[in-house]
């Protein structure tokens, strides 16, 4: 199916990835094991998955055929050896990448820590992998304990990573977005003295789940 990339990373410039999981209880979470190691943590868009064991040479696949505004998703194992580096988030960069995660290592922090780029790893170390192995590009993969596919829509921020179907997406971010619209009303009547009481159902969800029926904790507002 075609989707519309532009309305999904306006939708997603406007919420932040924690009113995306309150609008659903399945949304693919990676670990937060995966830590943000650049200046900014902020990216969105299709994902381009590469599956790599200690050897880097998919990656440079993947940047190869990678577009303007994808997120490199790389599927380390978790295992410490880093799979990319300086020139890798340079090369991300020039050709206008959203982002780069590896379930791996990375390293040239030196670089990395100030680049504008989004880079996510598991763990920094100085030791890379060897270049013999060919890999596929836009499989399935597994990074951060969730599962990646091709072309699904990655979004990240200060609170950590998500991964949405492209089928979904819009509606997903619209939900989220009116989410963020109660939590704005919310933040509004606190700063005019109210108490969090007094913005959710709080008195009716207790006495609801005291007698075992089922309740859900919503804005009143």
């Amino acid at each position: 199916m075609t989707v519309d990339l532009d309305a999904v990373r306006r939708l997603a410039a406007e919420v932040d990835t924690t009113a995306i999981c309150d609008t659903a209880r399945d949304t693919r979470v990676m670990s937060p094991a995966l830590q943000c190691r650049s200046a900014n943590p902020v990216l969105c868009g299709p994902a381009v998955t590469v599956r790599c064991r200690d050897d880097f040479l998919g990656v440079i696949q993947a940047i190869d055929v990678a577009n303007f505004g994808d997120v490199l998703v790389v599927d380390g194992g978790g295992r410490e050896t880093a799979l990319a580096g300086e020139l890798f988030a340079r090369a991300a960069l020039a050709k206008g990448l959203a982002g780069i995660i590896v379930d791996g290592g990375y390293r040239d922090l030196r670089y990395v820590a100030g680049c504008p780029l989004p880079v996510y790893s598991r763990h920094i170390t100085p030791m890379a992998g060897t270049t013999l192995r060919p890999a596929k590009v836009g499989e399935p993969v597994s990074c951060g304990g969730v599962v990646v596919h091709g072309g699904d829509i990655v979004i990240a921020d200060h609170d950590g990573i998500v991964v949405l179907d492209p089928a979904t997406a819009q509606t997903r971010l619209t939900a989220a977005a009116e989410v963020m619209a109660a939590e704005a009303r919310v933040v509004e009547r606190l700063s005019a003295g109210a108490a969090l009481s007094d913005c959710i159902n709080l008195a009716e969800h207790v006495a609801r789940l005291d007698q075992g029926e089922p309740s859900r904790l919503r804005f009143t507002l």
